[in-house]
């Protein structure tokens, strides 16, 4: 039978998200893509250093514990614009680095985000911006992992993940209404439809999928006091009162759930970030993320309407 990927979280991660290939692709850019295969066979035996998206993937591929080893809760997909020979150099990274990926699509000078959909994929990273825009204009869940000097604690196993409200888990609706008008105008729009779920954003599908594995973390809770819970989910917001209510009500209307909230209101994001800590945080807006960067991996996620061409804000 074949090996069915619909009933688990699979993740897409490009080989420039994963592990760090700056030295590799300057040579690339500087030499051609002759030179970048040969130092890449050259290079074989000796393993990539992680890049900006590997503690996230490492602590979700770890949470497979979960589960059984031959029914794994979480599939991560490496898809590479990589040719199969220079590929190889990335698997064996992978194997050096002990990461549970066994899956991989290599097309060389071509990304193949288009085949997000038959693998059944919740999210794609990836640092090309150029792939992660033509996947997001086909409405797919693809995000750019911004550069970020902030390290990880190896020996710190929980996984902590934070996501923006708008544009990311719900639609850009009222992100467009309060960009057209005044904060109370925004704010008075948000209280008539307190009770009006907005349509979902490009990344809710992805956080049913992680509340699924949050389940059965508490399952196992239930059976073993001592356990410790592992996965942590936050949404960090510029909505604050009253235009909190729609957003903590769409959220369950769509069935899903976060751990935390932080409704700032105007505030900062990024001492917040610095605070939480989390390991991967998807934002819709740059001017965000370039600060938060600095204290977390960050992830931008090019959707709706401040993200179309020609607008500063994206």
């Amino acid at each position: 039978m074949p090996y069915e990927l619909g009933h688990r979280l699979v993740v897409g991660v490009a080989s420039s998200a994963l592990f760090d290939l700056r030295e590799s692709d300057a040579l690339f850019r500087s030499r051609g893509e002759a030179a970048y295969r040969e130092y890449q066979e050259q290079h074989l035996d000796d393993p990539l250093e992680p890049g900006v998206a590997f503690p996230f993937i490492r602590r979700l591929l770890s949470l497979n514990d979960l589960g059984e080893p031959a029914d794994p809760l979480v599939e991560v997909i490496v898809l590479s614009r990589n040719d199969p020979d220079t590929g190889l150099r990335v698997m064996r990274s992978v194997e050096h680095h002990e990461l549970q990926i066994s899956r991989a699509v290599f097309m060389r000078g071509k990304s193949p985000y288009k085949f997000m959909p038959a693998l059944g994929m919740s999210l794609f990273l990836s640092s090309d911006r150029a792939s992660v825009l033509q996947a997001a204009a086909l409405g797919l869940p693809a995000g750019r992992v911004l550069d970020s000097t902030a390290a990880d604690d190896m020996d710190d196993p929980d996984l902590r993940i934070a996501f923006d409200f708008d544009g990311v888990l719900g639609d850009d609706s009222s992100e467009q209404i309060f960009q057209s008008g005044d904060l109370k105008e925004f704010h008075a729009h948000e209280r008539e439809q307190a009770h009006v779920p907005q349509e979902p954003g490009p990344l809710k599908d992805f956080l049913a999928k992680i509340n699924v594995i949050q389940t059965k973390e508490e399952e196992r809770k239930l059976a073993d006091p001592d356990y410790r819970i592992r996965l942590h989910v936050s949404i960090v917001t510029a909505r604050n009162a009253p235009a909190h209510e729609r957003a903590i009500r769409s959220l369950k209307s769509w069935g899903v759930n976060v751990n935390d909230a932080f409704l700032l209101g105007g505030i900062a994001k990024a001492p917040i970030i610095e605070a939480l800590q989390p390991h991967i945080f998807f934002d819709d807006q740059l001017l965000h993320l370039e600060s938060t960067a600095e204290a977390a991996p960050s992830v931008h996620k090019p959707f709706g309407a401040l993200n179309q061409p020609g607008v500063a804000a994206g």
